[in-house]
């Protein structure tokens, strides 16, 4: 029986091409390959640019200091900062996001995103799922590596999943494809010569022990040829297709494809092109920067003025072609010192945010991308003895951006302590069925077998917020 919810879903693909293909050349299911094909059309996958660009904001935001200030609370709890009008009626934003209150009918507030497992890192932001689930069998694959495993392709020129995230050491990992295995795993160039940022002991620790191939070259070896590569791939194959009648667990197959995206990837140069922002606009360039002077006290470990120009990238591989993109902001997680930091880096996440919109709309990119924003948790109403905020799960921010949603509202309500929702608490997961549904991917219908051949679900809980579609 359809359930509501999903009666109200646009057609979607359940299945993906690979998936009918392994079936006795499609027979098994009853569809032909024009039958997919005109699935496929129906349903936009084709010819759609759709993509998701998922923003983290390292370290876990103060829902005070951005989209929920409490100003009839204690002092203690609200802050110095005053609440400001946006171009909604009637609602207000803190005043460190000036420019997003300015065109506020652009986004959406959800101010009762709940349910975090509490761990500081962003792999729930990533997936939805708690680290620990299915752990036994490698873990949840991170949606971009979903979106790799149902939308990509051997032949494409661009990944399915780009991921651009820096922050502590946890956040670095936390893309990871879990049971489907590397041949799934993102893209992951090294931006830190773009974006200057100190890196935790943590993380000089990880990248060491990684060695020097810790990052993706986006080059060929000078010494290899397009037409020499294309040899060696030929070569390849022929071996390749004797190991795969003898290989029964699909993993051969898997890491061939994967060979020949990245040969492809690699040999056309469209993404490093994209990665590469001296061919963008000066003045684009310079739209994304945000100014010198932002007041406020930078921590060590935050961002700097030129980080908005993460979107910018994140623009760029997406008319490149990619369908998902992660960025990460940090550093968010103020034990110490939360308003002067929040005072420095909120101005930068609001001035990036602004850009990223507006340039969205007017290259017409508007409805076919979808952002959120949010991180692992929100903050304490309670300020600390340092002058901070601790990790709070039990509420936090989220903001949620073009994608064809129904923009120009807030979701949720909190207590006057923003410490509890008192009503319309939405999940990671809740989201997550938006994001992949922004795809054509019905989440709670399609599975992915595990490493022990059992279906997983892609998500095994989540309701699509009916407000948003």
């Amino acid at each position: 029986m359809t359930s509501t919810t999903d009666a109200m879903v646009p057609p979607i693909i359940r299945h993906s091409r690979r998936q009918f293909l392994r079936i006795g050349a499609l027979g098994a299911t009853g569809f032909s390959l024009a039958d997919l094909l005109r699935l496929e059309a129906a349903s936009g996958q084709t010819t759609s640019m759709r993509a998701v660009v998922n923003i983290h904001l390292d370290g876990g935001p103060s829902q005070y200091e951005s989209i929920d200030p409490k100003p009839f609370a204690p002092v203690e709890i609200r802050g110095p900062f005053n609440p400001i009008a946006t171009s909604l009626p009637g609602i207000h934003i803190s005043e460190l996001m000036p420019q997003v209150a300015a065109m506020a009918e652009n986004f959406v507030f959800l101010r009762t995103l709940t349910e975090s497992t509490g761990r500081h890192d962003a792999f729930q932001c990533q997936s939805g799922y708690s680290e620990k689930d299915l752990q036994s069998l490698g873990g949840r694959p991170a949606m971009g590596c979903v979106v790799s495993r149902l939308l990509s392709h051997a032949d494409d020129s661009s990944p399915g999943f780009v991921d651009l995230m820096q922050g502590r050491p946890l956040v670095r990992n936390s893309a990871r494809p879990g049971f489907l295995g590397p041949a799934h795993a993102p893209f992951r160039p090294d931006i830190s010569q773009m974006f200057q940022r100190e890196l935790e002991a943590g993380m000089k620790g990880e990248l060491a022990r990684r060695g020097e191939n810790h990052s993706l070259s986006l080059t060929l070896d000078e010494r290899l040829s397009p037409d020499r590569l294309a040899d060696r791939r030929g070569l390849l194959r022929e071996l390749d297709r004797v190991r795969d009648e003898i290989d029964g667990s699909g993993m051969m197959e898997a890491m061939n494809q994967f060979q020949q995206q990245a040969a492809g990837i690699l040999t056309s140069g469209r993404l490093a092109r994209a990665l590469d922002l001296s061919q963008e606009d000066p003045r684009i360039l310079a739209r994304y920067t945000a100014g010198q002077t932002i007041a406020g006290v930078q921590s060590s470990t935050s961002e700097g003025p030129n980080s908005p120009q993460k979107l910018l990238l994140a623009r760029r591989l997406i008319e490149a072609g990619v369908r998902m993109v992660s960025v990460s902001i940090s550093d968010f997680d103020t034990h110490s010192r939360n308003f002067p930091r929040m005072q420095n880096l909120m101005p930068i996440v609001d001035h990036g945010l602004a850009a990223f919109v507006a340039d969205l709309q007017e290259r017409g990119l508007w409805n076919d991308v979808l952002i959120v924003v949010w991180g692992e948790f929100g903050r304490t109403p309670k300020v600390n003895s340092s002058g901070g905020r601790d990790h709070w799960p039990r509420v936090g921010p989220c903001l949620l951006a073009g994608g064809n949603l129904r923009t120009g509202q807030v979701i949720g309500e909190t207590d006057r302590y923003a410490a509890e929702p008192v009503s319309r608490p939405v999940t990671y997961k809740d989201v997550f069925r938006i994001l992949y549904r922004h795809l054509g991917i019905d989440a709670r219908g399609v599975t992915i077998p595990d490493p022990q051949g059992r279906p997983q679900y892609l998500l095994d809980a989540g309701e699509i917020p009916l407000e948003l579609v």
